[in-house]
């Protein structure tokens, strides 16, 4: 799916998503899963919960990955600071 081909709903779904903390994608993301596995949904609604589902769980990704970059610069950061034996 090239950006031109993107449909309206589904930029703003990212637009959404963008504004989304880690707490409420994995909220989402649990009620997602949870909806899927309850079953009961027609083959077009249970399309678009896994697709929800993924968009969430790669903004929960990206989130980890921020803070692992932080925890990294902030240990590389203390690492530099501290006093070398000499």
């Amino acid at each position: 799916m090239t950006a031109e081909s993107t449909s309206p709903a589904a930029k703003a779904t990212a637009e959404n998503l963008d504004a989304l903390s880690y707490e409420e994608a994995r909220e989402q993301l649990v009620a997602v899963v949870g909806r899927l596995e309850a079953g009961g949904a027609s083959l077009e609604e249970s399309l678009a919960l896994w697709e929800r589902g993924e968009a969430l769980a790669k903004r929960c990704e990206e989130w980890l990955e921020g803070a692992r970059r932080r925890l990294a610069a902030a240990r590389s950061k203390g690492d530099d600071d501290s006093p070398t034996a000499g």
